[in-house]
């Protein structure tokens, strides 16, 4: 069990994440200031984990050189989803539901960060238009971590315990909560770094 904790820990820290500073931390919950950063985003309508499925194929195969340079860009984490708060425009791909499946269609961003090498003017450009690349700017938040699958009743959980922690704090938010994955489905679930995120007013 230890020699899987170390692997997965060494694996962990070979990949670039964005960069933030702790501003408070109060046990699995922390308070950050993130630096800004440019994401590549793809928004897909269906229920949340089809889309991210969905969305993490069309962003991967960007990454892994589907660009106009053909270039193949760093995998980083988190992968972070999240329902956007504007309105979507109704060219967002539609994943079809199963036959008999009673799940109401939601649109879901799903945005992988870029290497901080890259500056929007250097970052190669997608050769599928349904990937938009956006700076993100500098922007405070709420984080709560948590293992294992990050399926919706953990997440909604974990959301509502950080949403009841920030009233009690009398911290304000703005936005939807956004959800962040930072590993790969291979590694186990109980050492899987998962959290859920909200923006802070």
């Amino acid at each position: 069990m230890a020699l899987i904790l170390a692997i997965c820990e060494s694996l962990m820290s070979q990949t670039e994440e964005p960069k933030y500073s702790v501003l408070q931390s109060y046990d699995d919950i922390e308070i950050r200031q993130y630096e800004p950063k440019i994401v590549a985003e793809t928004v897909i309508q269906t229920e949340r984990d089809r889309a991210n499925k969905a969305a993490f194929s069309i962003l991967a195969a960007y990454i892994f050189g589907e660009n106009t340079s053909v270039t193949k860009i760093a995998m980083t984490a988190p992968v972070t989803q999240s329902q956007p708060s504007e309105k979507i425009a109704m060219t967002a791909p539609v994943i079809q539901q199963e036959a008999g499946e009673n799940i109401t269609t939601s649109a879901w961003a799903v945005q992988f960060v870029m290497p901080s090498q890259y500056t929007l003017a250097t970052l190669p450009k997608p050769k599928d238009s349904r990937i938009t690349i956006k700076e993100i700017p500098s922007n405070k938040v709420a984080a709560i971590r948590f293992s294992g699958l990050a399926e919706d009743e953990q997440l909604q959980e974990n959301e509502a315990k950080l949403s009841a922690f920030l009233a009690r704090q009398g911290i304000e938010t703005k936005g939807k909560a956004i959800y962040a994955f930072y590993d790969s489905p291979f590694i186990l679930p109980a050492f899987r770094h998962n959290e859920v995120m909200l923006e802070l007013k």
